[in-house]
């Protein structure tokens, strides 16, 4: 396995558990576009860590999925781009259809998945030992994709672009990715991510490790995105879920060694001011969690 696939594979997935699923009333469109779950579970060898997912996710919208620790927000998103099968003996059973397309299917490799949909981490994550330029380009390579000098310049620059990091950098290309503040290292990472033209962005938990000013900075990002991009983040900051998402999900776990499950899923406002689940209302109101 090369240094970038090992990198790219080095984050931990948590534990999750049972659902009632939602279908929203959407979902007749979700076969053309966005991302629509079907009776998934997610299991890690014979653990049942999420069960039973029902839900439609809309394009180019933010979706935050928020919980509990431990209650399969980060299993779940990491299923959408299969990465959660980095661990051995993991599986999901059910359906994941990506602009109709089951990605799950027997002749779908999971390597074309990742390339549709891109991963920011909870830490930023830029490889140490590239330049900034190069840790731009590290998922083309890793896709075998050869690049002309003149159009590895151009995509290095659009993606610096569109994660407003261009002018702070564009003079050190060739400094260690590293060399960046925290801030602009997740910018650095969600550069990496768009470089490859993926059609949805995951990202788990992309604000935890930075301070408020580089916080804002990543959402102000992440909504000039969500006009190009189907976005699903999952996060601990109900008021970041409440100022970027448009739609919230709502996960629990009934208990330890329980699978986790989707207890809500509606429109944020909803969510936040008008929840039809008492779990939710509690978990929102910070009764629980």
């Amino acid at each position: 396995m090369s240094t970038v696939e090992e990198n790219l594979m080095q984050e931990e997935a948590p534990i999750a558990r049972h659902l009632e699923g939602f279908v929203m009333e959407q979902e007749s469109t979700a076969t053309q576009s966005g991302i629509k779950v079907t009776n998934e579970s997610i299991y890690y060898g014979s653990f049942l860590a999420v069960q039973d997912v029902n839900v439609y996710i809309r394009p180019c919208a933010i979706t935050a999925l928020i919980g509990p620790s431990g209650c399969g927000k980060s299993t779940f998103l990491r299923s959408l781009n299969r990465m959660h099968e980095v661990i051995p003996g993991a599986r999901v059973e059910g359906e994941v259809l990506i602009d109709g397309q089951d990605i799950y299917a027997p002749d779908v490799d999971p390597v074309s998945v990742r390339s549709r949909v891109g991963m920011v981490f909870q830490r930023p994550n830029p490889f140490p030992t590239m330049s900034i330029a190069d840790n731009v380009l590290a998922g083309m390579r890793l896709n075998r994709k050869k690049l002309k000098r003149s159009e590895a310049q151009e995509i290095v620059e659009t993606s610096l672009r569109g994660a407003n990091l261009w002018e702070e950098v564009k003079d050190r290309l060739d400094r260690p990715g590293s060399s960046l503040s925290g801030g602009q290292q997740q910018r650095l990472c969600i550069a990496r991510a768009i470089a490859v033209k993926p059609d949805v962005l995951l990202m788990d938990e992309p604000c935890s490790a930075l301070d408020p000013i580089s916080t804002l900075a990543i959402e102000d990002l992440m909504m000039e995105l969500k006009s190009d991009y189907t976005i699903v983040i999952v996060t601990h900051n109900m008021q970041q879920a409440a100022r970027v998402s448009q739609m919230t999900g709502f996960f629990n776990i009934d208990g330890a060694g329980k699978p986790g499950h989707l207890v809500e899923f509606d429109e944020t406002e909803t969510i936040f001011s008008n929840p039809g689940e008492k779990a939710t209302e509690d978990y929102v109101s910070g009764r629980f969690g």
